[in-house]
């Protein structure tokens, strides 16, 4: 129904994108039980109904782009359930499956919308396949030879699965980033890259942004780059920095919802209201963000208060 191009046409629409939210707050909010390493992607063989029903929740709110339940999945994440290389690439395929059938669905029963919402196939850092915490601070303790055989067979797997976009997501080094621009160059399908920062200024191994944004300007395949799974605060001036320093591609920011993650006992503590969120979303928007939406926490009603206020 669409083509890889169709992510970037969206990008010259003259109004803001509007991503969806966390896809596994969603399936927690439906009763699904993501406690294991997999996460969301565990449902990929347990219950892939659910994922369908998880994704066209935030297609209902006015989600514009979807993310596949592939977060976690790698051949290396199912191979611990005692899956092959082929059954695991074949649960990594039917993810972006399940999210055109969402998106089917929602377009059978909403004719005339003008607008064909994209599927982002969602790539995880390395550690979050560890499921260590590592993910939250990049020191993996890995070669860069070995990041680049855990991406290099993902990446070559969605570039051919029909998604509109590569989605690198929480990308918390130097290291990973300098590999993923690598990797990314050989993609056909568009992509974004997006980073997990630890303040308004570095990623979270301490990085600064601007050090490891620069690697993707001019990027033949990357073409919006932002941030994600960050505090919402720090968002407005992180937005700035990748504006000034990217000028020549899409800015996005959709971060968490403020709240921190216990990793052990997969736990959160602290709030934040859809009303907050929709306010923050119109700042991130002035200070030069293209795309938005939510990570972690942030649910349905948080994409719908951020489409009343942008629209």
């Amino acid at each position: 129904m669409t083509t890889q191009k169709s992510f970037i046409e969206a990008l010259r629409r003259d109004v803001p994108m509007i991503l969806d939210g966390g896809l596994a707050t969603q399936l927690e909010a439906q009763g699904c039980d993501l406690g294991n390493a997999l996460w969301s992607a565990s449902l990929l063989q347990s219950h892939p109904e659910a994922i369908v029903t998880a994704t066209r929740a935030y297609l209902d709110v006015g989600a514009e782009c979807v993310a596949t339940a592939s977060y976690q999945a790698s051949r290396d994440g199912f191979a611990t359930r005692g899956l092959s290389a082929i059954e695991a690439d074949e649960l990594m395929r039917l993810s972006v499956e399940l999210a055109k059938r969402a998106r089917d669905e929602y377009l059978q029963d909403n004719p005339g919308l003008g607008f064909v919402p994209l599927v982002a196939a969602s790539l995880g850092p390395y550690g979050a396949m560890l499921h260590d915490g590592s993910e939250y601070s990049g020191d993996y303790g890995v070669t860069a030879e070995t990041l680049q055989s855990f991406h290099a067979s993902r990446l070559a797997l969605f570039d051919s699965s029909g998604a509109d976009v590569l989605a690198l997501e929480t990308i918390p080094s130097k290291l990973e980033a300098e590999v993923l621009a690598g990797l990314l160059v050989e993609c056909s399908t568009p992509a974004w890259i997006s980073f997990s920062c630890r303040d308004g200024a570095h990623v979270v191994d301490g990085t600064p942004l601007e050090v490891v944004a620069a690697m993707f300007a001019g990027h033949p395949a990357v073409v919006a780059v932002g941030i994600n799974c960050t505090p919402p605060q720090y968002v407005p001036e992180l937005v700035a920095r990748l504006r000034d320093t990217l000028p020549d591609k899409a800015i996005m920011a959709y971060p968490n919802s403020g709240e921190t993650y216990h990793v052990e006992n997969n736990s959160w503590s602290g709030t934040v209201t859809p009303g907050d969120c929709a306010k923050a979303a119109l700042a991130w928007i002035e200070a030069g963000a293209a795309i938005v939406g939510g990570c972690c926490r942030m649910g349905p009603a948080h994409i719908r208060a951020m489409r009343d206020a942008l629209r």
